[in-house]
This record gives structure tokens, sequence and C-alpha cells, in this order.
């Protein structure tokens, strides 16, 4: 199969293999490098992505799609999780709130900063407690260009204008919103090319402890049809386990990790367990004009996010539900589609009805059960387990999005101390691909505010290529920042685009994806790689597929 995933294999004979000793000696490995890692979600492709760049041999396997679970699935923030203070965790709210602006600076193409309305409703929480949460939200960590929070007359503002006339008082802070599905996409590019293999649409079917280290087996299996094409046997000095909601399934089931018991050896601990708990979303059309979004208090004290989503549409999320089922099968009930609907309309004049929903979308998140009760009060924050028997593993429990990039530095520390080589960290003022917009190589001439670069990257994009009309040059340089001249190399028209396959989707974008960001099917490029299935009609959706089938 053609497509950069098809590249990314090595064969054995290139790579100086691993001396290994057994009793029974298995057939010589396909692969061999330092570190699997299991799991191509946020924090699998993070960790991927760092530990190459450290210069370590990493070949990384997704089952899927990479981030098509929790990853592509989730409200699409960058945030420190202001609702958490409630519960005390204070520690894990500075900790995000100082990556927000370096994430934002890493990829002004797919982030940018989001400011949100909080409707104040003192049957739930006095004014006093709302104040004092934004003040330590606002000083917890440094801002460099992120406003901080003020206090709002809903009766007066124009914010006010899509609400109820009851809600006459509010309060304004900013964090940021992001393209979960690019950044995990970003972040694999970046691994490879720090000399990472990435593997989509690949299963690790068997993993044990073999020569000192691990020897797995890693099926491939065809995206349109399911059928397995290629197995491939690796040999690790060191797994990383990111499987994200199967990361518990893999360390017991498949690793043969027993969960140990408190006081079943000396210095035992109390073993991880994770907790599945489903948040669901919808997507309706614009609900209101200006560029804010809301936070909403439910009468449950629960919140629900109002956010501006592709320009024309209004994202709804989020549930918190128990899923004790198979992470692969999720769904959004019409239960949640109801709640979601009246935890708006309790707010905003507008009505909505189940039947406005043009999208829904859930994810399960695999959080660190704290044995809290409520699905809403689990910790956010995450655990890094690592052990030498029966051979070097890390295990990832829990995590959020914003804090991929942290989480991946300590692991990717942990591993190097488990391989016994700790190497210098380097991501924390990195660019992700396509996030240096600033043309030449003066980084030291980049504006402060990413807002600023989008601004002036489009006015340049344009002046290059001044058949593009706006809206193209704002969703090409939205998703692809500076990457986009890969795509437009030797294009001078939009003829040069080659066929309109659906409308403004051109075959020079699809060959892009599927070349160099392994984007093989119709949901792969219209709810991941781009949210085009917004826009498009049932035909025009089956256009897309039977183009991509039509490339083997």
């Amino acid at each position: 199969p053609s497509g950069a995933s098809a590249r990314l294999v090595v064969p054995a004979r290139s790579v100086s293999p691993m001396s290994v000793s057994a009793s029974s000696p298995l057939p010589e490995a396909d692969h061999h490098c330092d570190v699997l890692v299991v799991g191509g979600g946020i924090n699998g492709v993070g960790i991927a992505r760092d530990l190459a760049g450290r210069g370590w041999r990493v070949l990384l396997c997704e089952q899927d799609d990479l981030g098509s679970h929790t990853s592509s699935a989730s409200t699409k923030l960058i945030h420190g999780g202001l609702r958490y203070l409630e519960h005390g965790a204070f520690g894990l709210v500075r900790k995000a709130l100082m990556e927000r602006e370096r994430l934002l600076r890493s990829a002004p193409h797919i982030m940018r900063p989001l400011s949100f309305v909080l409707p104040h409703d003192p049957r739930t929480r006095p004014a006093w407690m709302i104040r004092l949460g934004l003040w330590f939200y606002d000083h917890l960590a440094p801002r460099d260009f992120l406003s901080g929070s003020a206090a709002v007359d809903l009766s007066q503002s124009p914010l006010g204008q899509p609400l109820h006339r009851q809600w006459r008082q509010g309060f304004v802070y900013t964090d940021g919103w992001v393209d979960d599905a690019r950044l995990v996409l970003l972040c694999a590019l970046d691994a490879v090319e720090q000399g990472a293999h990435v593997l989509p649409r690949t299963r690790c079917e068997a993993l044990h402890a073999y020569g000192g280290g691990w020897r797995a087996t890693l099926v491939r299996r065809d995206a349109l049809t399911d059928q397995a094409t290629r197995t491939l046997t690796v040999q690790a000095r060191a797994v990383v386990n990111a499987a994200g909601p199967w990361a518990e399934q893999l360390l017991r089931r498949d690793m043969g990790v027993p969960a140990v018991a408190p006081g079943g050896r000396q210095g035992a601990t109390q073993a991880a367990h994770l907790r599945l708990v489903k948040g669901s979303h919808i997507v309706v059309p614009r609900l209101f004009e200006h560029d804010h979004a809301y936070l909403l208090q439910g009468e449950d004290r629960r919140v629900v996010f109002a956010i501006p989503y592709e320009r024309d549409f209004t994202l709804i999320g989020t549930t918190d539900v128990d899923h004790p089922g198979d992470p692969g099968d999720v769904r959004v009930s019409e239960d949640e589609v109801r709640y979601l609907c009246a935890a708006v309309g309790r707010y905003l004049r507008r009505p909505i009805t189940p039947e406005d929903v043009v999208w829904r979308f859930a994810g399960v998140r695999p959080l660190l059960d704290d044995a809290q009760g409520a699905a809403a009060a689990v910790t956010r924050d995450y655990r890094l387990e690592t052990q030498t028997l029966p051979a070097p593993w890390l295990t990832v429990w829990g995590g959020k999005l914003t804090t991929f990039r942290v989480l991946a530095e300590q692991a990717a520390d942990r591993v190097g101390t488990l391989l016994g080589d700790p190497r210098s960290r380097w991501t924390t003022e990195a660019f992700l691909p396509g996030g240096l917009l600033q043309s030449g190589s003066d980084t030291a001439l980049i504006p402060a505010s990413p807002v600023a670069q989008m601004t002036a990257f489009q006015a340049r994009l344009r002046q290059q290529h001044p058949w593009m009309d706006l809206g193209l040059a704002r969703r090409w340089s939205r998703a692809y920042g500076s990457r986009v001249a890969m795509m437009l190399d030797g294009v001078h028209s939009r003829a040069d685009l080659g066929a309109e396959v659906a409308p403004d989707l051109y075959e020079a974008e699809l060959f892009y994806l599927r070349r160099h960001e392994w984007a093989l099917t119709a949901d792969d490029v219209l709810w991941r790689r781009t949210k085009l299935g917004l826009r498009y009609s049932p035909a025009q959706r089956q256009a897309v597929a039977d183009w991509l089938a039509a490339q083997g």
C-alpha cells in the first residue's frame, strides 16, 4: 500500500539488532527498536515524538487511525480546567495553565485563544466563589498574551444578547481552542521527522518479555476491508503503554503484569485502575454571532460548554457517564442529546432540539480512578507507572489534552532512566510541524500573539497565490500552517489543484493527505484531518470515499 505509513517499516537488517538470550530462541525479529509505543492517541504520539527527538529508536503502533478514539472526541480546549478548582485540584490546574501559552505558541495554526462567558447563577455558586476561583485562575501561572478575567454586565453587553433576560451578570475569562485530531497528527508527523516509525492501523496482537526486552507481534490491517495484510515482529528494549482506554487491559492481559494488592509484597502500593467515562458532544447550526464561548452551569452543578465551531456551527458538550463496555463501541445516547439541549436552552433564547443536531460524537476518557463517586468529580490528572520486571515498561494512566506535552516529557525522562541513559529535554520551546509561520529564519521577529502570526501568514499566503479565495486560504492555513507550501508545490492556479472531488476539496489536497498524513478513508479526511463532513451531503461524502477507494 502507498502512503506515509508504508514507508516507515525499516527492514531488520538496516538496524543493528540487539543481543538476546533465551533458552528457546525465537526467530529473528523483523524490526529492532529501543522503545515500542502502543497507542496513537495524543499521549502516545507525544511520547514517541519526545523520545525520538532525544535520539531513541522508536516505533509506534496504533490499532486504528491516529487519534480516532478519545483524542479526537474532546471538547477541543486548551485550558487549565476552571471547574477543577472546586475539587481542590490546584496542582493539576497550575500544570495545565503553565502549558496553555506554550502550546498556543507551538502551533498557532491549529490553536487559538478563546474567551468564555460565564453567566452567574446565584443558586449554584455565590459570586464571591467565582471571583475567587477566577483570581486563582489568573495568578496560578504567568500569562504573556492571554487576557485575565473580568466581570461583565450581560444586560448591557452584546455577550448577553443571546441569553434569556434573567442572566444579567457574568464573568469573562480566556483559555484556548485546539483542533484535537490535527494536534495528534502533527505530533505523529514530528515524531517521524525526528526519526520514529509510526504505523497506524497496526494492532499489537501479542506482547511478552523476551531476552531482557519485549517481543511484540504487530498485525497491519487494510483500512477499507479490515483484513490483515502483514504481520511484523518487533524486538524492543522497553514498552510504553499509551493505549488510553485499553491501557489496563494491555498491561494486565497482554503484558502479564498483575495488579498488586496493598500488602501483597514489601513496598507495594495501591494498584492503578482506570475509570472509563463517556463524554458526548453535539454540533448544531450557529447559535450566536459573537466569537466568545459560553460556560453554562447546570442545575446539577455540572458545566456545559457552547463553543463557536467551524464558523457556521456551535459545539455543545460534554456529558460524564460511566462506560462499562467496549471502549471502541461508544455512541451518543438520546438521553445525552436531550440533556445537552436542555442545558443550553436554560440559558440561550434560541431553543434547540435533538432535530437541530447535525453531528454528534463521543469518546471514552481513561480517567485515573480515585474512588470518587460522581464521574464528573474523577481526577483529570495522570500517573506514570514504570517497572523493570518482567522487562522495562511504562504505563500512562489518565491525563488530559492540555498536559500532553509535559506528560510526554516526564515519560521520556522515565524511559531514559529505565534504559540507563537519561537524555536532555527539548520540546519546551519547539514548534509543531507547520507552526513556524514566520518567513525566513529569524524567529526573533515572530509576533508575541499567535493571532497576529496567523493574520500575517494568511495575508502572505494570498499574496503568493492570488487565485486563492479567502475561504480556502483560511481553511488551508488553519489546517496546515506553513506546511501548505508542500501541498501547493508547483500549483500556480486553481486548475493545477486537479479535479474538485467535493466542494473546495481538490485532488491536490487528497493526494497530500494520503502521502503525508496517513489518510486512507473518507472518515479520516472528512471528520479528522478536516471537518468538511459537516458541510457535505451524503452524496458528496460518498464521492470522497469513492475517490480514495479508487487509489488502492
